[in-house]
């Protein structure tokens, strides 16, 4: 683990019903391009540690396995909230750049997307990769709400925000030996090249 911080202002901004599966335990995966106004055009991860930042206004049901489609409440475009509940932060602990739609195919069980959002986020800047992140999620010990800021809308994957959130007594969503035995499982999915 890298060395412990005691606050951050750095965030990832992911659809919220993504952040409710991390802090469920549910996946330890995320699958990202980048934001239309990431810099230099491409997808980059700055901070290792990221508070996560629900978003609301993109999530597509159609998008989701079966199980998650009912869970995320369809919002107006150009809507967000007055506040944000920011209740969880992340070490990436891995960063997998993928073109290959067959190894990306194997990791369906690792994460809450179904099949069309993976084709789809291929299709789109094919010639770039589809970033696979791992995340070992934590609770924070209160959860936080931040009052919504224009600069932190718009189709980009980090933000700082104002205020500092404090990260100490924060308690892992999966032990250890859980999160090191599911990295390990997707670190022999995407390193096998063959079926």
């Amino acid at each position: 683990m890298l060395m412990e911080l005691v606050q951050t202002v750095h965030t990832l901004k992911e659809w919220a019903i993504a952040i409710q599966a991390l802090e469920a335990g549910k996946t330890i995966m995320l699958l990202r391009k980048g934001g239309i106004r990431e810099q230099q055009g491409r997808f980059q991860v700055t901070h290792p540690q990221v508070l996560l930042y629900p978003t609301f206004e993109h999530q597509q049901p159609l998008l989701l396995k079966a199980e998650y489609t009912h869970l995320v409440q369809p919002v107006a475009s150009g809507w967000h909230p007055e506040t944000v509940r920011i209740g969880s932060w992340a070490e990436i602990t891995d960063i997998f750049p993928v073109m290959d739609e067959l190894i990306v195919s194997r990791l369906l069980p690792f994460h809450i997307w179904n099949e069309h959002f993976i084709r789809d986020r291929l299709k789109w800047k094919s010639q770039q990769p589809l970033f696979i992140l791992l995340l070992r999620t934590f609770k924070l010990a209160q959860v936080q709400a931040i009052p919504y800021r224009l600069e932190y809308g718009g189709c980009k994957s980090w933000i700082d925000i104002t205020q500092p959130i404090d990260l100490q007594r924060s308690e892992p969503v999966l032990s250890d030996s859980d999160y090191q035995y599911l990295r390990a499982e997707i670190w022999t999915m995407i390193s096998n090249k063959t079926d």
